[in-house]
Protein backbone atom coordinates (compact mmCIF):
# COMPACT_ATOMS: atom_id res chain seq x y z
CA UNK A 1 0.00 0.00 0.00
CA UNK A 2 1.47 3.56 -1.30
CA UNK A 3 1.64 6.07 1.52
CA UNK A 4 -0.41 8.64 0.49
CA UNK A 5 -3.49 5.58 0.48
CA UNK A 6 -2.19 4.64 4.16
CA UNK A 7 -2.10 8.42 5.39
CA UNK A 8 -5.83 8.47 4.14
CA UNK A 9 -7.56 5.33 5.13
CA UNK A 10 -5.37 2.93 7.19
CA UNK A 11 -6.69 2.94 11.04
CA UNK A 12 -9.54 2.11 13.14
CA UNK A 13 -12.31 -0.05 11.38
CA UNK A 14 -15.50 -0.88 13.53
CA UNK A 15 -16.78 -4.48 12.68
CA UNK A 16 -19.96 -2.83 10.73
CA UNK A 17 -18.80 0.16 8.77
CA UNK A 18 -15.90 2.66 8.15
CA UNK A 19 -16.18 5.76 9.21
CA UNK A 20 -15.06 8.86 7.34
CA UNK A 21 -12.85 9.70 10.24
CA UNK A 22 -11.39 8.30 13.62
CA UNK A 23 -13.90 8.16 16.09
CA UNK A 24 -12.72 10.28 19.19
CA UNK A 25 -13.64 7.58 22.27
CA UNK A 26 -13.41 10.00 25.60
CA UNK A 27 -13.62 7.39 28.35
CA UNK A 28 -11.02 6.35 30.84
CA UNK A 29 -12.58 2.82 31.59
CA UNK A 30 -13.47 -0.32 29.70
CA UNK A 31 -16.36 -3.17 31.07
CA UNK A 32 -15.62 -6.75 31.26
CA UNK A 33 -18.32 -9.45 31.05
CA UNK A 34 -17.56 -11.08 34.27
CA UNK A 35 -14.47 -11.04 36.44
CA UNK A 36 -12.53 -13.44 34.91
CA UNK A 37 -12.31 -11.78 31.97
CA UNK A 38 -10.57 -8.99 33.93
CA UNK A 39 -8.17 -11.68 35.21
CA UNK A 40 -7.67 -12.46 31.45
CA UNK A 41 -6.87 -9.35 30.66
CA UNK A 42 -4.44 -8.56 33.20
CA UNK A 43 -2.76 -11.57 32.45
CA UNK A 44 -1.96 -10.84 28.85
CA UNK A 45 -3.34 -7.11 27.93
CA UNK A 46 -3.38 -8.04 24.05
CA UNK A 47 -6.50 -9.93 24.42
CA UNK A 48 -8.56 -6.55 25.31
CA UNK A 49 -7.85 -2.92 26.57
CA UNK A 50 -7.25 -2.37 30.71
CA UNK A 51 -7.23 1.69 30.82
CA UNK A 52 -6.52 4.65 29.47
CA UNK A 53 -3.47 5.29 31.31
CA UNK A 54 -1.18 3.32 28.58
CA UNK A 55 -3.99 2.28 25.98
CA UNK A 56 -7.34 3.81 24.61
CA UNK A 57 -9.35 2.69 20.68
CA UNK A 58 -8.65 6.18 19.11
CA UNK A 59 -5.14 6.73 20.45
CA UNK A 60 -4.62 2.87 19.09
CA UNK A 61 -5.81 3.48 15.60
CA UNK A 62 -3.20 5.76 14.80
CA UNK A 63 -0.38 4.05 16.53
CA UNK A 64 -1.66 1.19 13.62
CA UNK A 65 -1.37 3.72 10.97
CA UNK A 66 2.10 5.38 12.26
CA UNK A 67 3.43 1.58 12.30
CA UNK A 68 2.27 1.15 8.68
CA UNK A 69 3.52 4.44 7.62
CA UNK A 70 7.07 3.23 8.62
CA UNK A 71 6.39 -0.41 7.84
CA UNK A 72 7.04 -1.44 12.07
CA UNK A 73 5.50 -4.02 13.58
CA UNK A 74 3.54 -2.35 16.18
CA UNK A 75 3.75 1.45 17.48
CA UNK A 76 3.36 3.41 21.04
CA UNK A 77 2.05 6.79 21.10
CA UNK A 78 3.38 9.21 24.06
CA UNK A 79 2.27 12.29 25.52
CA UNK A 80 5.97 13.58 23.60
CA UNK A 81 8.58 13.61 21.59
CA UNK A 82 10.58 13.50 24.76
CA UNK A 83 8.97 10.83 26.36
CA UNK A 84 9.32 8.54 22.94
CA UNK A 85 12.67 9.23 23.46
CA UNK A 86 12.97 8.14 26.69
CA UNK A 87 10.81 5.29 26.84
CA UNK A 88 12.67 3.81 23.67
CA UNK A 89 15.88 3.85 25.99
CA UNK A 90 14.61 2.56 29.00
CA UNK A 91 12.96 -0.48 27.55
CA UNK A 92 16.42 -1.91 26.89
CA UNK A 93 18.51 0.22 29.57
CA UNK A 94 19.02 0.21 33.60
CA UNK A 95 21.48 1.15 36.04
CA UNK A 96 25.29 -0.14 35.12
CA UNK A 97 24.40 -0.11 31.34
CA UNK A 98 25.44 2.39 28.68
CA UNK A 99 24.71 3.39 24.86
CA UNK A 100 26.03 5.86 21.77
CA UNK A 101 24.64 8.55 20.72
CA UNK A 102 25.56 11.28 17.61
CA UNK A 103 26.67 14.27 18.74
CA UNK A 104 24.53 16.56 16.78
CA UNK A 105 21.04 15.52 18.20
CA UNK A 106 18.30 18.06 19.43
CA UNK A 107 19.66 20.07 22.71
CA UNK A 108 16.58 18.73 25.00
CA UNK A 109 17.83 15.53 23.91
CA UNK A 110 21.28 15.93 24.77
CA UNK A 111 20.35 17.25 28.27
CA UNK A 112 18.14 14.15 28.39
CA UNK A 113 21.04 11.56 27.81
CA UNK A 114 23.97 13.90 29.23
CA UNK A 115 22.06 14.55 32.87
CA UNK A 116 19.07 12.77 33.56
CA UNK A 117 19.97 9.67 32.73
CA UNK A 118 23.53 9.80 34.12
CA UNK A 119 21.46 10.25 37.64
CA UNK A 120 19.68 6.82 36.95
CA UNK A 121 23.25 5.63 36.61
CA UNK A 122 22.60 5.30 32.63
CA UNK A 123 26.12 6.52 30.61
CA UNK A 124 25.89 8.13 26.87
CA UNK A 125 28.93 8.23 25.08
CA UNK A 126 28.37 10.66 22.21
CA UNK A 127 30.32 10.20 19.15
CA UNK A 128 30.80 12.13 15.73
CA UNK A 129 28.10 11.01 13.66
CA UNK A 130 30.79 11.56 10.83
CA UNK A 131 33.62 9.56 12.47
CA UNK A 132 35.68 6.45 10.81
CA UNK A 133 33.91 2.69 11.92
CA UNK A 134 37.00 1.63 13.75
CA UNK A 135 36.39 4.99 15.92
CA UNK A 136 32.81 4.33 16.38
CA UNK A 137 33.51 0.93 17.10
CA UNK A 138 36.36 1.55 20.01
CA UNK A 139 33.20 3.93 21.55
CA UNK A 140 31.79 0.75 22.58
CA UNK A 141 31.74 -0.80 26.04
CA UNK A 142 30.48 -3.93 27.77
CA UNK A 143 28.17 -2.37 28.98
CA UNK A 144 26.96 -0.84 25.50
CA UNK A 145 23.16 -1.82 24.83
CA UNK A 146 21.95 0.93 22.03
CA UNK A 147 22.97 3.49 19.16
CA UNK A 148 20.98 6.55 18.96
CA UNK A 149 20.55 9.21 16.05
CA UNK A 150 18.79 11.29 14.55
CA UNK A 151 17.91 11.19 10.37
CA UNK A 152 18.28 14.77 10.23
CA UNK A 153 19.98 15.96 13.08
CA UNK A 154 18.18 19.21 14.91
CA UNK A 155 19.14 21.83 13.79
CA UNK A 156 22.58 21.09 11.92
CA UNK A 157 20.75 19.70 9.31
CA UNK A 158 23.54 17.13 8.85
CA UNK A 159 22.20 13.58 7.60
CA UNK A 160 22.86 10.05 9.51
CA UNK A 161 24.56 7.19 7.90
CA UNK A 162 21.61 4.90 9.20
CA UNK A 163 23.01 1.74 7.23
CA UNK A 164 26.51 2.43 8.49
CA UNK A 165 25.29 2.68 12.62
CA UNK A 166 23.04 -0.27 11.61
CA UNK A 167 26.21 -2.00 10.67
CA UNK A 168 28.06 -1.29 13.59
CA UNK A 169 25.04 -1.60 16.00
CA UNK A 170 24.43 -5.07 15.22
CA UNK A 171 28.05 -6.14 14.92
CA UNK A 172 27.64 -5.30 18.65
CA UNK A 173 24.44 -7.35 19.08
CA UNK A 174 22.84 -4.09 19.75
CA UNK A 175 19.64 -2.39 18.33
CA UNK A 176 19.73 1.02 16.22
CA UNK A 177 17.02 3.94 17.26
CA UNK A 178 16.27 6.46 15.10
CA UNK A 179 14.92 9.73 15.60
CA UNK A 180 12.99 10.19 12.44
CA UNK A 181 10.93 13.26 13.48
CA UNK A 182 11.88 16.21 10.44
CA UNK A 183 11.96 13.67 7.39
CA UNK A 184 8.78 11.44 8.66
CA UNK A 185 8.19 8.68 6.77
CA UNK A 186 7.05 9.50 3.77
CA UNK A 187 10.69 10.91 2.56
CA UNK A 188 12.52 8.45 4.40
CA UNK A 189 11.72 4.97 6.39
CA UNK A 190 14.66 4.06 8.29
CA UNK A 191 13.59 0.61 8.53
CA UNK A 192 14.98 0.14 5.25
CA UNK A 193 17.86 0.92 6.30
CA UNK A 194 18.38 -1.35 9.12
CA UNK A 195 17.62 0.50 11.57
CA UNK A 196 15.33 -1.63 14.72
CA UNK A 197 13.41 1.22 15.97
CA UNK A 198 12.10 4.83 14.90
CA UNK A 199 10.59 7.40 17.35
CA UNK A 200 9.62 10.55 16.20
CA UNK A 201 8.12 13.89 17.86
CA UNK A 202 4.31 13.56 16.59
CA UNK A 203 4.52 17.12 17.73
CA UNK A 204 6.36 18.24 14.33
CA UNK A 205 5.42 17.83 10.85
CA UNK A 206 3.10 14.43 11.56
CA UNK A 207 0.53 16.97 13.66
CA UNK A 208 2.09 20.10 11.28
CA UNK A 209 -0.56 22.94 12.55
CA UNK A 210 1.12 23.19 16.44
CA UNK A 211 -2.21 22.12 18.02
CA UNK A 212 -0.48 19.31 20.12
CA UNK A 213 2.28 17.67 21.78
CA UNK A 214 3.20 13.90 21.24
CA UNK A 215 5.62 11.16 20.31
CA UNK A 216 5.64 7.66 19.28
CA UNK A 217 8.07 4.79 19.28
CA UNK A 218 8.04 2.32 16.52
CA UNK A 219 8.94 -1.53 16.55
CA UNK A 220 10.26 -2.84 13.15
CA UNK A 221 9.91 -6.54 15.26
CA UNK A 222 13.34 -7.62 13.14
CA UNK A 223 15.54 -7.51 16.36
CA UNK A 224 16.52 -10.86 18.00
CA UNK A 225 16.43 -9.90 21.67
CA UNK A 226 17.01 -13.72 22.59
CA UNK A 227 21.05 -13.04 21.37
CA UNK A 228 21.89 -13.24 25.06
CA UNK A 229 22.48 -9.12 25.43
CA UNK A 230 18.62 -8.28 26.88
CA UNK A 231 17.69 -10.96 29.77
CA UNK A 232 14.69 -8.86 30.33
CA UNK A 233 13.13 -10.17 26.95
CA UNK A 234 14.57 -13.77 27.85
CA UNK A 235 13.67 -13.90 31.55
CA UNK A 236 10.31 -13.88 33.74
CA UNK A 237 9.57 -10.56 34.42
CA UNK A 238 8.28 -10.75 38.01
CA UNK A 239 6.31 -6.95 37.77
CA UNK A 240 4.22 -9.12 35.23
CA UNK A 241 3.31 -12.21 36.05
CA UNK A 242 6.28 -14.06 35.21
CA UNK A 243 5.69 -12.97 31.34
CA UNK A 244 8.95 -14.14 29.19
CA UNK A 245 8.21 -11.41 26.64
CA UNK A 246 10.36 -13.18 23.39
CA UNK A 247 8.74 -16.39 23.97
CA UNK A 248 5.13 -15.18 24.72
CA UNK A 249 5.16 -12.27 22.16
CA UNK A 250 8.00 -13.18 19.31
CA UNK A 251 8.84 -10.69 16.89
CA UNK A 252 6.23 -7.83 18.87
CA UNK A 253 8.65 -8.52 22.53
CA UNK A 254 10.26 -4.61 22.38
CA UNK A 255 6.97 -2.37 21.96
CA UNK A 256 4.42 -5.35 24.03
CA UNK A 257 7.27 -4.79 27.11
CA UNK A 258 7.57 -0.90 26.50
CA UNK A 259 3.30 -0.54 26.81
CA UNK A 260 3.28 -3.26 29.87
CA UNK A 261 6.06 -2.21 31.82
CA UNK A 262 7.26 1.43 31.34
CA UNK A 263 3.61 3.14 29.88
CA UNK A 264 2.04 1.38 32.89
CA UNK A 265 4.34 2.77 35.42
CA UNK A 266 5.36 6.10 33.53
CA UNK A 267 1.57 7.09 32.28
CA UNK A 268 2.89 9.09 29.74
CA UNK A 269 0.38 8.54 27.68
CA UNK A 270 -1.54 10.68 25.34
CA UNK A 271 -5.50 11.95 25.00
CA UNK A 272 -8.04 9.95 22.70
CA UNK A 273 -8.61 14.23 21.62
CA UNK A 274 -4.77 14.73 20.96
CA UNK A 275 -4.60 11.34 18.85
CA UNK A 276 -7.88 12.75 16.61
CA UNK A 277 -5.87 15.59 16.02
CA UNK A 278 -2.48 14.18 15.17
CA UNK A 279 -4.97 11.78 12.85
CA UNK A 280 -6.07 14.83 10.65
CA UNK A 281 -2.28 15.72 10.49
CA UNK A 282 -1.25 12.42 8.93
CA UNK A 283 -4.16 12.50 6.23
CA UNK A 284 -2.57 15.65 4.74
CA UNK A 285 0.98 14.68 5.41
CA UNK A 286 2.17 13.59 1.92
CA UNK A 287 0.71 17.26 0.38
CA UNK A 288 2.46 18.83 3.12
CA UNK A 289 6.06 17.61 2.70
CA UNK A 290 6.17 18.08 -1.11
CA UNK A 291 5.37 21.37 -0.19
CA UNK A 292 7.77 22.26 2.67
CA UNK A 293 10.20 20.76 0.74
CA UNK A 294 9.87 22.36 -2.15
CA UNK A 295 9.94 25.93 -0.46
CA UNK A 296 12.82 25.17 1.58
CA UNK A 297 14.81 24.37 -1.23
CA UNK A 298 13.78 27.68 -2.91
CA UNK A 299 14.49 29.06 0.14
CA UNK A 300 17.85 27.24 0.63
CA UNK A 301 19.09 28.55 -2.45
CA UNK A 302 18.43 32.05 -1.80
CA UNK A 303 20.47 31.76 1.31
CA UNK A 304 23.43 30.46 -0.57
CA UNK A 305 23.25 33.37 -3.10
CA UNK A 306 22.80 35.89 -0.46
CA UNK A 307 26.40 37.82 0.73
CA UNK A 308 25.04 38.18 4.42
CA UNK A 309 24.82 35.28 5.06
CA UNK A 310 27.79 32.90 5.85
CA UNK A 311 26.97 29.37 5.22
CA UNK A 312 24.09 27.20 5.36
CA UNK A 313 22.86 23.96 6.30
CA UNK A 314 20.17 22.24 4.09
CA UNK A 315 21.23 18.76 2.30
CA UNK A 316 18.99 19.35 -0.79
CA UNK A 317 21.84 21.66 -1.55
CA UNK A 318 24.39 20.54 -3.92
CA UNK A 319 26.95 22.06 -1.83
CA UNK A 320 26.20 20.71 1.14
CA UNK A 321 28.41 18.42 2.62
CA UNK A 322 25.96 15.92 2.68
CA UNK A 323 24.14 15.91 -0.31
CA UNK A 324 25.16 12.49 -1.10
CA UNK A 325 23.81 10.90 2.10
CA UNK A 326 20.90 12.80 1.54
CA UNK A 327 20.23 11.65 -2.03
CA UNK A 328 20.47 7.99 -0.59
CA UNK A 329 18.08 8.33 2.39
CA UNK A 330 16.01 11.48 1.35
CA UNK A 331 15.73 10.96 -2.41
CA UNK A 332 12.35 12.84 -2.19
CA UNK A 333 13.61 16.07 -0.31
CA UNK A 334 14.88 17.07 2.61
CA UNK A 335 11.60 18.51 4.72
CA UNK A 336 11.25 22.14 5.05
CA UNK A 337 14.05 23.01 7.84
CA UNK A 338 17.43 24.92 7.37
CA UNK A 339 19.84 26.30 9.32
CA UNK A 340 22.47 29.34 8.22
CA UNK A 341 25.20 30.84 9.72
CA UNK A 342 24.53 35.18 9.48
CA UNK A 343 27.84 37.02 9.31
CA UNK A 344 28.11 39.59 12.34
CA UNK A 345 27.27 36.79 15.33
CA UNK A 346 24.29 36.63 17.40
CA UNK A 347 23.70 39.89 17.97
CA UNK A 348 23.41 40.60 13.42
CA UNK A 349 21.26 36.90 13.95
CA UNK A 350 18.79 38.60 16.74
CA UNK A 351 18.59 41.70 14.84
CA UNK A 352 17.65 39.88 11.46
CA UNK A 353 14.72 37.85 13.49
CA UNK A 354 13.09 40.80 15.24
CA UNK A 355 12.66 42.22 11.93
CA UNK A 356 10.70 39.48 10.05
CA UNK A 357 7.15 39.93 10.03
CA UNK A 358 5.84 36.93 8.17
CA UNK A 359 7.91 34.27 10.02
CA UNK A 360 7.51 34.07 13.71
CA UNK A 361 10.01 34.17 16.40
CA UNK A 362 8.70 30.78 18.42
CA UNK A 363 10.33 27.59 20.10
CA UNK A 364 8.80 25.47 17.65
CA UNK A 365 9.69 24.06 14.46
CA UNK A 366 7.80 21.60 11.39
CA UNK A 367 4.76 23.84 11.40
CA UNK A 368 2.48 24.95 8.79
CA UNK A 369 3.70 28.62 9.51
CA UNK A 370 7.16 29.72 8.70
CA UNK A 371 8.85 30.31 12.07
CA UNK A 372 12.53 31.01 13.17
CA UNK A 373 14.46 30.18 16.31
CA UNK A 374 18.41 31.20 17.55
CA UNK A 375 18.76 27.89 18.96
CA UNK A 376 22.36 29.00 21.02
CA UNK A 377 19.64 31.51 22.91
CA UNK A 378 16.81 28.92 22.91
CA UNK A 379 16.66 24.96 23.04
CA UNK A 380 20.05 24.56 23.16
CA UNK A 381 20.85 27.26 25.85
CA UNK A 382 21.68 24.62 28.80
CA UNK A 383 24.56 23.21 26.76
CA UNK A 384 27.86 23.97 27.12
CA UNK A 385 30.13 25.88 24.89
CA UNK A 386 31.86 22.51 23.96
CA UNK A 387 28.21 20.94 23.61
CA UNK A 388 26.95 23.90 21.44
CA UNK A 389 30.08 23.11 18.95
CA UNK A 390 29.70 19.44 18.82
CA UNK A 391 26.19 19.86 18.20
CA UNK A 392 27.18 22.29 15.33
CA UNK A 393 26.08 25.71 16.69
CA UNK A 394 27.28 29.09 16.46
CA UNK A 395 25.88 32.31 18.01
CA UNK A 396 24.66 33.55 14.10
CA UNK A 397 23.05 30.47 13.77
CA UNK A 398 19.16 30.60 12.90
CA UNK A 399 17.08 27.71 12.52
CA UNK A 400 14.44 28.26 9.69
CA UNK A 401 11.45 26.67 9.22
CA UNK A 402 9.77 27.11 5.73
CA UNK A 403 6.19 26.81 5.77
CA UNK A 404 3.43 26.53 3.34
CA UNK A 405 2.96 29.97 2.60
CA UNK A 406 3.56 31.47 -0.77
CA UNK A 407 7.37 30.77 -1.32
CA UNK A 408 7.35 34.66 -3.25
CA UNK A 409 6.03 35.94 0.39
CA UNK A 410 8.43 33.66 2.35
CA UNK A 411 11.43 35.66 0.49
CA UNK A 412 10.10 39.34 0.37
CA UNK A 413 9.43 38.55 4.14
CA UNK A 414 13.24 37.53 4.25
CA UNK A 415 14.42 40.23 1.68
CA UNK A 416 12.97 42.86 3.73
CA UNK A 417 14.53 41.09 7.58
CA UNK A 418 17.79 41.58 5.07
CA UNK A 419 17.79 44.66 4.24
CA UNK A 420 17.31 46.11 7.96
CA UNK A 421 20.80 44.44 8.66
Amino acid sequence: MKIETQCLHAGYTPKNTEPRVVPIVQSTTYVYDSTDDVAAVFDDPTKSLIYSRFENPTVMAVEDKIAALEGGIGAMCTSSGQAASLLSLLNILQTGDSFISAATIYGGTVNLFAYTLKKLGIECIFVDADASEDEINAAFKPNTKAVFGETLANPALSVFDIEKFANIAHAHGVPLIIDNTFPTPFLCRPFEFGADIVIHSTTKYMDGHAVQGGGVIVDSGKFDWTNGNFPEFTEPDESYHGTIYSKTYGKAAYIIKARMQLMRDFGCYPSAQSAFYLNLGLETLPIRMERHTQNAMTVAQFLEANDKVESVNYPGLKSNEYHELAQKYLPNGCAGVISFVIKGGKNTAVKFMDSLKLASNEVHVADIRTCVLHPASATHRQLTDEQLAAAGINGGLIRLSVGLENIDDILDDLKQAFANI
